[in-house]
């Protein structure tokens, strides 16, 4: 497990693009936490890696926005509105996974049905600084 610390909005992006250059399709990466604790910013971040800066939309009522970049998919899901996993099966969102990049926002609702080996991101706010975020990064692979 890794943490970075984010001082402000951009130090997420920055992370973020440096984190996107190792990504491969197949990759999976949730991204948990509070309402405004980064998940959107970090996604930024990656889509800026592929130059898609100007592409970036929240998928909250969509579930799944997808972009295309030098001929890598990268999809960002936002699984908020689920109930549970089955939901998600029901909209076929599992045939995703082999075809790009996945990045999940409250992917935890979905955890129990992700294909291994996958990234988990926790990002949490820290009270006494509204700029400050610590993001916890963990490899699952059981």
């Amino acid at each position: 497990m890794n943490t970075y610390i984010s001082k402000n909005e951009q130090d997420t992006i920055n992370f973020a693009k440096n984190f996107a250059k190792n990504l491969k399709i197949g990759d999976i990466i949730i991204l948990s936490g509070e309402l405004g604790s980064g998940k959107t910013k970090f996604v930024q971040g990656i889509l800026e890696y592929f130059n898609l800066e100007n592409e970036i939309s929240s998928p909250t009522f969509t579930i799944v926005n997808e972009y295309i970049s030098n001929n890598i998919n990268i999809y960002h899901f936002d699984v908020y509105r689920l109930e549970d996993s089955e939901e998600f099966f029901a909209i076929g969102g599992e045939e995703y996974f082999s075809k790009g990049i996945c990045l999940i926002e409250w992917g935890e609702i979905i955890e129990n049905i992700l294909p291994k080996p996958y990234i988990k991101i926790k990002f949490s706010k820290n009270d006494d600084d509204i700029n400050y975020r610590c993001l916890t990064i963990e490899n699952i692979n059981k």
